[in-house]
């Protein structure tokens, strides 16, 4: 023990008894190795405490009465006059007290710990493994489900969709001219609400009407859904909106197959306002390129000073050499009129 260091053979003047039965005796008292060794005036040892097993009677009070733990008709009185024998019994039974082990306490830790561990889980790690797992096992089926009531929702800010009977056909032919990964897109062209594209689940691509009335080629538009097309690829749109919904979307789509109306109303008004994901030129002109379609007209429509978008400009991929049309004449004309003029 590194406290007897500063006690080491301090002795005092007691009265000891073995037994409550007995006369009490007066005894010499010394701190030894670990032990308080009770002699006669003789020094004839008469008893060893251990240290460890040292309690108390009364605590505060004087004359100051010890025992051996678990044995309290063994005593030892010191007087108030011996307080530094006594201050030392006190010293070295609370260093001891100190080193014990707690398993209560332990226990407490290891629960705190096991609860944290539980919670960080659920915080950081569950809600993403739902919407994983969500977003692997939703087939498109049930995607294209999923699109369709989103944009029904957005119908109520948005307004329908332009629906002119003559440009339908023609929007059908854009989109399998420009088709995603997984089969031509569902375009549908609104008269306000979208910025300019957006992305819904189930491959369904919404499109602003001036995307078709204010430029002369379809162009364009071709562009942007292009962009859609490539944004889709970095960021699935079942994922995003999953994303923004959080746990409970995921866990509700897994159990139910399908989103409350509240939450669709939340995403959709969240979807028309927020910023498209930004793409680098690369990208673009990889997708202009693998699509067969100019960027240049695209890149004026962005910026009509061409100044931030000049590396889609000089690197147009069809600068020198157009591609075939992307629709006939007859059908851009129609679909400049798609919301009805």
């Amino acid at each position: 023990m590194t406290a007897l260091s500063a006690y080491d053979r301090i002795e005092a003047t007691g009265l000891w008894r073995p037994n409550p039965d007995e006369q009490r005796r007066e005894v010499i008292v010394s701190i030894g190795e670990a032990t308080l060794t009770i002699t006669d005036r003789n020094d004839s040892a008469l008893a060893h405490w251990s240290i460890p097993a040292v309690a108390r009677a009364n605590p505060g009070h004087h004359p100051a009465i010890f025992h051996p733990d678990g044995d309290p008709g063994e005593t030892l009185e010191l007087p108030e006059d011996e307080a530094e024998m006594i201050a030392a019994i006190e010293t070295l039974r609370n260093a001891v007290e100190r080193a014990r082990p707690r398993p209560g306490r332990l226990r407490l830790i290891g629960l705190l710990l096991s609860i944290g561990a539980i919670a960080a889980l659920g915080i950081f790690w569950l809600p993403g493994a739902l919407r994983d797992h969500a977003v692997s096992v939703v087939p498109e089926v049930k995607r294209a489900e999923i699109g369709t009531a989103l944009l029904s929702r957005i119908r109520r800010v948005a307004g329908p969709p332009c629906n002119d009977a003559q440009a339908l056909p023609a929007l059908t032919r854009l989109s399998a001219r420009l088709p995603a990964p997984e089969g031509p897109s569902r375009l549908v062209a609104l008269r306000g609400g979208v910025r300019e594209a957006t992305h819904l689940p189930g491959n369904i691509i919404l499109l602003n009407r001036i995307l078709f009335e204010d430029h002369e080629g379809p162009d364009v538009v071709a562009g942007h859904i292009i962009g859609e097309h490539l944004r889709a690829r970095i960021d699935d749109p079942l994922r995003r909106m999953l994303d923004h919904l959080g746990m409970m979307a995921s866990l509700r789509l897994l159990t139910t197959g399908r989103l409350s109306d509240e939450m669709l109303d939340r995403y959709g008004e969240a979807l028309l306002t927020a910023p498209p994901t930004p793409l680098t030129d690369a990208a673009l002109l990889a997708g202009f390129a693998a699509w067969s379609v100019r960027s240049t007209p695209y890149a004026y429509a962005s910026d009509i000073t061409g100044e931030t978008t000049l590396g889609l400009i000089e690197a147009d991929p069809f600068a020198n050499n157009p591609p075939g049309p992307l629709i006939s004449d007859a059908d851009w004309l129609r679909l400049q009129g798609i919301c009805g003029g």
